[in-house]
């Protein structure tokens, strides 16, 4: 018989699998957590990128994401606090100033958009980074990332689910 730990979650006491996350706990039990760079099926694996699922959890200095947060016995988490939907307004309104807007966008269904949506981010205050041009360089590929948030679940899905490694991520972090 598997172990359960006992949280509290937006006021309500809980129990979680070991293993299970904070973010899969709240999907388990009807919450709604924004999340971007993580994919609830089979072989994807969460990373904790897009810092779109940060919570609140009770005694601790920083908000947490969610998708990779195992909860522990006693924890007292806040996914609806206004720090917690602070935090994630900022981060999708961030990443809403380097977005096409909706109408020009790729994919106006995307989870981005949707999520966008629900949380009621419409426009952003901070200024757009120049767009990126398409790659076209290669004769049977064309990448377009004028939609990347850099939250790496692309790479992650060809390296890890269809075992392929054939993109990967340049140009981030220092040199």
């Amino acid at each position: 018989m598997s172990e359960t730990i006992k949280f509290n979650l937006n006021g309500k006491d809980v129990e979680a699998a070991t293993g299970e996350t904070i973010w899969q706990t709240a999907k388990r039990l009807g919450e709604e957590i924004p999340h971007l760079c993580y994919l609830p099926k089979p072989g994807y694996r969460a990373d904790g990128n897009c810092r779109a699922c940060m919570v609140e959890i009770e005694g601790e200095r920083v908000l947490a994401a969610s998708c990779i947060r195992e909860p522990a016995d006693g924890m007292i988490v806040r996914t609806n606090s206004d720090r917690a939907k602070s935090a994630r307004d900022m981060v999708f309104e961030m990443l809403l100033a380097d977005q096409p807007e909706p109408a020009k966008a790729h994919d106006p269904d995307s989870v981005f958009w949707n999520w966008a949506g629900k949380m009621g981010v419409e426009t952003s205050r901070f200024p757009a980074r120049p767009a990126v041009a398409a790659d076209t360089s290669h004769p049977a590929m064309a990448v377009n990332l004028d939609a990347c948030i850099h939250c790496n679940l692309c790479v992650r899905a060809c390296r890890e689910v269809q075992v392929n490694d054939v993109i990967g991520m340049a140009g981030r972090g220092i040199g």
